[in-house]
């Protein structure tokens, strides 16, 4: 368990454990340990248009989880803010050909996430509007909930700019930046075309699962006729660490996962390989990210009944320390001169020595889909990775990973890529309001 969940009041050890907040630890339909840490400020009730009957959002059943994250900043929240424990990401297909109609829309998210993202509803007239003959602005699952740490952040795909046939689409061909390509195939690969790429991307995350569906259901409503769902995941678990502050979780396979991921305190290691700099291609993009998603089923099953010797020789750390193979602590440097680490272990490989360089910043999510047609679990990585340039970054780690051990215990199902303007700086501003100026 987390430090953050050992002493929060009102986690499952703590006295204010009530019946929702046992339902809001079982999630839905999936499974995770309640994992904490949400930074940010608390926002009253009297706040106008605020979800009806929500309570204090400093009520100890959901302790310093409640938190609201700040919407607005230089750069997008969800990106280096502290991993939540729950993920709602879908890919969106835009299916309209009017480019007001698309810049509208964008308008329209970006006032409706700065609301969801403080607690409130996504319209003013929220779930229960006045008139009970028009159509609420607020799916209303969320009535009663906090903020609980969400995040929502938005990104841009390849088809944004340049359609299947190599039209200009909306006229932002001349903006499409050069690194914005689809993923090339890399051995291994087993991708579905329905769980892959899109135009759009919302990725949400918060402490509690409703909370993060709400905002991608309620994004998805406003969005009808200008876009349509292409495909979602939802994650639970966080399988990375994005702040100091945050213990190392564990994946699926039951190892430490992400202890040298890059964390919000970095410096300049973000700016170096997280946030694109002015002159690395069009100016709209300056202080945004290029993110990276791929569904990675894990075999689990086979990998159950490989010997703890060998797991710990396909990672390239011991499990239950997290120490690089050959040292005693988890953050004790990788030694690639070592003997004790195999040449095909997962941690030589994707070490950023062995990568010129090369740092992601991951914020992964475990997932559990129900069960395959031959019985076993459909279950594994929802691996999602920031950085400044993909060719020089995922492009670059993952060719570098195909004589990687743990090939035997994985599959890619899923591939994206989206690039991620900077954040709003002000009530007036909306993603992507640099581009379409």
């Amino acid at each position: 368990m987390s430090e953050e969940t050992r002493t929060a009041p009102g986690s499952e050890s703590g006295p204010g454990l009530t019946r929702r907040r046992l339902l809001g630890l079982a999630g839905t339909g999936t499974a995770g340990v309640l994992a904490g840490g949400g930074a940010g400020f608390l926002l009253g009730d009297a706040e106008a248009g605020g979800r009806a009957g929500s309570g204090d959002r400093t009520d100890p059943e959901y302790g310093g989880l409640a938190a609201a994250t700040e919407f607005e900043g230089a750069h997008q929240a969800g990106i280096v803010t502290p991993a939540q424990d729950r993920l709602h990401f879908a890919a969106f297909d835009i299916v309209t050909d009017d480019r007001a109609e698309l810049e509208a829309m964008l308008q329209e998210w970006t006032a409706a996430a700065r609301r969801m993202t403080r607690g409130q509803a996504a319209g003013e007239g929220g779930a229960i509007p006045d008139v009970p003959e028009s159509p609420p602005e607020d799916t209303g699952e969320a009535l009663d909930l906090p903020a609980s740490g969400l995040t929502i952040t938005v990104g841009f795909g390849p088809g944004m700019f340049v359609g299947p046939d190599g039209t200009d689409r909306f006229g932002l061909a001349l903006q499409k930046p050069e690194a914005l390509e689809d993923l090339p195939p890399f051995p291994g690969d087993t991708l579905r075309p329905e769980i892959s790429a899109g135009d759009l991307c919302i990725q949400a995350c918060a402490h509690d699962p409703q909370v993060a569906v709400h905002a991608v259901r309620n994004l998805a409503r406003i969005g009808f006729g200008v876009v349509s769902v292409r495909w979602s995941q939802l994650g639970f678990g966080r399988t990375s660490s994005t702040s100091v502050e945050q213990q190392t979780p564990r994946n699926l396979f039951g190892f430490k996962d992400g202890t040298n991921n890059l964390k919000a305190q970095a410096g300049a290691a973000l700016e170096d390989n997280v946030w694109v700099q002015s002159g690395d291609g069009p100016e709209w993009l300056t202080g945004g990210s290029y993110v990276v998603s791929r569904r990675i089923a894990m075999t689990i099953e086979t990998w159950d009944r490989t010997s703890l010797v060998e797991q710990e020789q396909i990672i390239g750390r011991n499990k239950r320390e997290g120490a690089p193979l050959g040292t005693g602590k988890e953050f004790d440097p990788v030694d690639l001169t070592a003997t004790s680490i195999p040449e095909n272990s997962h941690i030589r490989l994707a070490n950023p020595n062995s990568n010129d360089g090369a740092a992601l910043l991951r914020r992964g999510y475990s997932f559990v889909d129900g069960t395959t047609e031959l019985g076993r679990l459909d279950a594994g990585l929802f691996f999602l990775a920031y950085q400044r340039d993909p060719r020089t970054g995922f492009i670059r780690v993952q060719r570098n990973l195909r004589t990687d051990l743990m090939n035997e215990y994985i599959r890619h199902t899923s591939s994206a890529i989206f690039a991620c303007p900077p954040g709003v700086d002000g009530p007036d501003d909306y993603w992507g309001r640099a581009l379409f100026e």
